[in-house]
């Protein structure tokens, strides 16, 4: 039997169209709350219809010290392609931060499976 991580695939998101991209500082102060954007398709539109759709985005993060990553976000997309493009696939968080750790951000495609990225933030 696989691992579920067997099954993430990932990519450059300026190339393939599934790869989560996450929009978010390098740099934040310990405490204080930023804006924590995930998107799909920045660079390659992906189609949001009833056969090929992105039904969810999750976040997590991952502390230094911590134990298991933590949920943060998650945002779903269940209104593709009834009646047209209700939605694009992109939320966006608030976010506070304690300790630098990095943010993982994972999607699925109906079609083309679960995708993830990642991207370290330093807490100062």
């Amino acid at each position: 039997m696989k691992s579920f991580g067997e099954f993430l695939q990932s990519g450059d998101w300026k190339g393939e169209k599934h790869v989560p991209v996450i929009h978010a500082p390098e740099k934040v102060k310990a405490g204080e709350t930023f804006d924590l954007r995930v998107s799909i398709g920045d660079e390659i539109p992906h189609p949001n219809t009833l056969e090929h759709y992105i039904a969810w985005i999750k976040v997590f993060c991952f502390q230094e010290g911590g134990k298991f990553p933590v949920e943060i976000a998650e945002f779903k997309f269940p209104a593709h392609g009834e009646g047209g493009n209700f939605t694009e696939p992109s939320g966006t968080a608030k976010v506070k931060l304690d300790k630098t750790g990095t943010i993982h951000a994972v999607s699925y495609c109906n079609i083309h499976g679960v995708w993830e990225n990642t991207q370290e933030i330093v807490v100062e």
